[in-house]
């Protein structure tokens, strides 16, 4: 089943624009993987590197969590991936499938829905140990979308290698 994936609008409150364009993104990052099997979405872009689409899934999983689960929820949650903390080993899925993948993504990224829908304002703030300071609700909505917005460049690259499809 393709990804459904909905523009964000022209005109909108703040919030409703960042919710938008968050999820204009998140979609845009399935529907890179759509059609793809298991060793598809697994392939690698080049040695060294062990970043491939169903990496990214995975990464992007580890992002959400952070940010909206252990920053501005407070929670004390571990990462999925990695037990020290390091973002980078969620590239490697070379052992993971769409099925778990997928599913660990969509439900950060529903945890992640709950807590910003939850939350009384942008202007929420949280401290982020990682930087050492305080964060909005908005810095953690616009750096998200910064994230996916990054790494759907890279699907795109990481797609096109795969079976030639670009402008997804």
């Amino acid at each position: 089943m393709a990804t459904e994936r909905i523009g964000p609008p022209a005109i909108a409150g703040e919030r409703e624009m960042l919710r938008a364009f968050l999820d204009f993104h998140r979609a845009t990052l399935a529907m890179k993987c759509d059609g793809l099997s298991d060793e598809q979405l697994r392939r690698q872009a080049m040695p060294p590197s062990t970043l491939s689409l169903l990496g990214l899934v995975r990464h992007l999983a580890e992002v959400e969590r952070a940010w909206f689960r252990r920053v501005i929820d407070g929670e004390d949650v571990p990462l999925v991936w990695s037990a020290d903390g390091d973002y980078q080993v969620a590239y490697d899925a070379t052992d993971g499938t769409r099925a778990e993948v997928f599913a660990a993504w969509q439900a950060e990224v529903a945890h992640s829905r709950r807590i910003e829908a939850a939350a009384e304002s942008l202007d929420v703030v949280a401290y982020n140990a990682r930087w050492g300071e305080d964060v909005s609700l908005r810095l953690v909505m616009l750096h998200l979308i910064h994230e996916y917005a990054r790494h759907n460049g890279h699907a795109d690259f990481l797609r096109e290698g795969v079976d030639g499809v670009v402008g997804v």
